[in-house]
């Protein structure tokens, strides 16, 4: 959604994936430790990833922000492929910039978050 904050969705929510009878992983960052979102001086945001417990690959991505309209195909293309939060983990986002964000809240699933 062009407003601002973006808003950018693909997949389940936290909800419906409960109500389908999933188990959910979750992983949250906000954007407050994201340095290029500092360097904007727009830091009111967040990354939301959903993992499904049983499979690992990425269900739901939820993204507030700055430019996050340019983000969501990635998790897009990751849901596509079927890939697992291992994969995401694994990905490199290149420093500084806003797509940091969705790798910390991928780290974040398994508490390794870097800068959260």
């Amino acid at each position: 959604m062009f407003a601002n904050p973006q808003l950018a969705s693909i997949g389940m929510t936290e909800q419906s994936a409960i109500a389908s009878g999933r188990e959910v992983e979750i992983g949250r960052f906000n954007l407050r430790g994201n340095g290029k979102a500092v360097t904007l001086g727009e830091v009111d945001g967040m990354v939301k990833v959903l993992f499904d417990t049983a499979t690992s690959q990425v269900i739901g991505a939820h993204m507030l922000g700055p430019n996050v309209s340019e983000l969501i195909p990635v998790f897009s293309l990751a849901m596509a492929m079927g890939a697992t939060r291992e994969q995401l983990a694994a990905t490199i986002f290149p420093h500084p910039t806003l797509s940091e964000a969705m790798h910390e809240a991928v780290l974040a699933s398994e508490t390794r978050a870097i800068h959260g």
